[in-house]
C-alpha cells in the first residue's frame, strides 16, 4: 500500500438511543448508568451526549473496512451489554418514533448546559442522533479543496443513510427528519466553497467572534475539518441501524475524499453549485430519500434516485477498486437501493402492525445484528 493510501484512514462515531424495553421510549432514567458501564468496557471509546438518553461511541482509527466492521460490531455489542445490565436497550436511528423532546433531560455537564442556554428551544427539541465518518487527510489546505468538491455528493449520501421518518408519534413525510430538526441551528448546513484554508479559518473565527458559536467545535456543518484530528468529517448522514449500511457509507466517504483529493492535486475544475441549490438538494434527499428523485448538482436538475446513486458509485469506483473495497461497497449500496434504506424499513414495520413500538423493536434488533458483509 502506498503512503498516499495510508493517509485515508477511517473513524466512525455513532450516537445511540437508550431505550426502555417495556415502554420502548428513550428514557433519561438509568441513562447515566448505561454510559458509565459502557465507559468501563470501552474506556475513551464511549461518552455521554447532550441528552441523558444518548450514548456515543467512537471507533479507533481504522485502515480497512474489515477493521471498521469489526470495531462497529464490538462497540455495538459492548454498548448493548452495558444497556442490558441496566435494564435498557440500544437502538441506532436518527430520531425516535414517538418519544417527546419535552420528556428528556440534559446531561449535567457545563458544555451541554451552555448549548441549551445558547440555542434555547432549538436545542431543547434536538432529540436527534448523529453518525459521523472521519477520513484522514493531513494537509488541511488540500482538505479545504476536497471539501469544495465533496459538496455535490453529500445529498446522495444522506439519501442512502436516511433513517428518521417518524417524529412525536407521526410519519413526518420525510425520510430524514433529523436534517430538518438539526438544520435549524445557525451553524448547520453547508457553506459555500472556500478559496483557501485561510478563508476557511477566517470564517470560523468570525462565527466565533459573532457570538453565534462559542467555539469552532460547535460549528455543525454537513462536512467540516475536524478541530481535534487531521480529518475531514462527514456529518450529513443519519444513524444507520444496519452495520452493513455503516460500512458502505464509510467506504464511500473514504473513496470520495481520495477521488476529490487526487482531482484537486491535478487542479481539475469542479462544479461550484450555488448554496441555494445545495440546500435544495439536501432538502430533497431529506424528504424523499431513495423513493423519488434527487438533485444532480453537477447537471443542475432532478434525476431518479437510483441514477444519482449509480453516478456516485461510478465517480468513487476507481478509488474503491484501489483500496479493494469496490465489490463490497457497491453490492451493499445496491442492496440498499433494492431493499430500501432505514426509513423504508421503519415504515414497512409500522405498516405491518400499526404499532410504533414494533418499529423500535425492529431498530433494536437491527442494531444488535452482526451484518452480512463479505469482510
Amino acid at each position: 500500500m502506498s503512503a498516499r493510501s495510508e493517509e485515508y484512514t477511517l473513524g466512525v462515531e455513532e450516537e445511540y438511543q437508550i431505550v426502555d424495553p417495556e415502554t420502548r421510549e428513550v428514557r433519561a432514567e438509568g441513562g447515566q448508568d448505561v454510559v458509565e458501564r459502557a465507559q468501563e468496557a470501552l474506556d475513551e471509546k464511549a461518552a455521554p451526549e447532550i441528552l441523558a438518553s444518548q450514548l456515543e461511541t467512537m471507533s479507533p482509527v481504522c485502515s480497512t473496512l474489515a477493521e471498521v466492521r469489526a470495531e462497529l460490531l464490538r462497540l455495538r455489542r459492548e454498548a448493548s451489554e452495558a444497556a442490558a445490565k441496566e435494564g435498557r436497550r440500544i437502538a441506532a436511528a436518527s430520531t425516535h418514533p414517538f418519544s417527546h423532546w419535552q420528556d428528556q433531560q440534559v446531561t449535567p455537564k457545563k458544555r451541554y448546559r451552555n448549548i441549551m442556554e445558547e440555542y434555547q428551544r432549538l436545542a431543547e427539541e434536538l432529540l436527534a442522533f448523529g453518525f459521523h465518518v472521519h477520513v484522514g487527510l493531513s494537509d488541511r489546505e488540500a482538505a479545504v479543496q476536497v471539501m469544495n468538491r465533496l459538496r455535490v455528493w453529500l445529498a446522495p449520501m444522506l439519501a442512502l443513510s436516511a433513517n428518521s421518518p417518524f417524529w412525536l408519534g407521526a410519519d413526518t413525510g420525510y425520510a430524514s427528519y433529523r436534517m430538518q430538526v438539526w438544520g435549524r441551528l445557525p451553524s448547520a448546513g453547508q457553506p459555500a466553497p472556500f478559496e483557501s484554508l485561510e478563508e476557511y479559518d477566517t470564517l470560523v473565527k468570525a462565527l466565533v467572534a459573532s457570538g453565534v458559536v462559542a467555539e469552532p467545535t460547535k460549528i455543525y456543518w454537513d462536512i467540516r475539518l475536524s478541530e481535534h484530528a487531521e480529518t475531514i468529517e462527514f456529518r450529513i448522514m443519519d444513524v444507520c441501524s444496519s452495520v452493513d449500511e455503516v460500512v458502505a457509507l464509510a467506504g464511500l466517504s473514504r473513496a470520495l475524499v481520495r477521488t476529490c483529493h487526487e482531482q484537486a492535486e491535478r487542479e481539475e475544475p469542479y462544479p461550484k453549485a450555488r448554496p441555494e441549490l445545495v440546500r435544495a438538494a439536501h432538502w430533497r434527499a431529506s424528504r424523499d430519500g431513495l423513493d423519488a428523485e434527487l438533485v444532480d448538482l453537477e447537471a443542475g436538475r432532478a434525476v431518479p434516485a437510483r441514477g444519482m446513486i449509480e453516478k456516485l458509485l461510478a465517480f468513487a469506483r476507481p478509488a474503491l477498486e484501489e483500496s479493494g473495497d469496490w465489490e463490497e461497497v457497491s453490492s451493499l449500496a445496491c442492496e440498499t437501493l433494492e431493499q430500501g434504506n432505514g426509513a423504508t424499513r421503519q415504515r414497512r414495520a409500522y405498516e405491518r402492525t400499526g404499532r410504533l413500538q414494533d418499529v423500535v423493536d425492529m431498530l433494536i434488533q437491527e442494531t444488535a445484528a452482526e451484518g452480512t458483509g463479505s469482510t
